[in-house]
């Protein structure tokens, strides 16, 4: 459903918030390395999602990314939003382009009750939510 590329912004914005109440600034390789994602990939992921205000970015030999407070309260959906679009919550289980309920793939009604529920997930957890459990260590961002 997600792209490979929404899914390492997801997990970047979730580090950079597990990090938040260190105050720390961080490179796009630690970043990489800490979520086990390829380094020029979230190298541009990192840079849109600033330039959308999701993480904020300094310059300079003490720059690097990171998120504020009022960031973490911001839902996964704006993440999905500013890397896939909305596109995403409205197609095709099985990757056809003309799925609709007048045309429908074979899992047409039991997937779109998947990308609803999918779509409220996003929409209702916050930055901070899914941050929660990886600083408590029962959960993790690389395998």
């Amino acid at each position: 459903m997600l792209s490979v590329t929404c899914k390492a912004a997801i997990k970047a914005v979730i580090y950079l918030g597990s990090m938040f109440k260190s105050g720390e600034k961080f490179g796009i390789r630690e970043i990489a390395d800490q979520i086990d994602e390829n380094e020029h990939t979230v190298g541009k992921l990192l840079q849109k999602l600033a330039k959308a205000g999701l993480i904020c970015s300094a310059k300079g030999p003490n720059g690097g990314f990171y998120i504020i407070e009022n960031q973490m309260k911001l839902p996964i959906l704006a993440i999905v939003e500013a890397i896939d679009g909305t596109d995403v919550f409205n197609q095709c289980g099985l990757g056809l382009h003309k799925c609709s309920a007048a045309h429908p793939c074979p899992i047409h009604n039991d997937f779109k009750s998947v990308r609803e529920g999918f779509r409220m997930l996003c929409s209702e957890k916050t930055i901070e939510d899914l941050c929660l459990p990886v600083n408590s260590g029962i959960a993790y961002l690389i395998s």
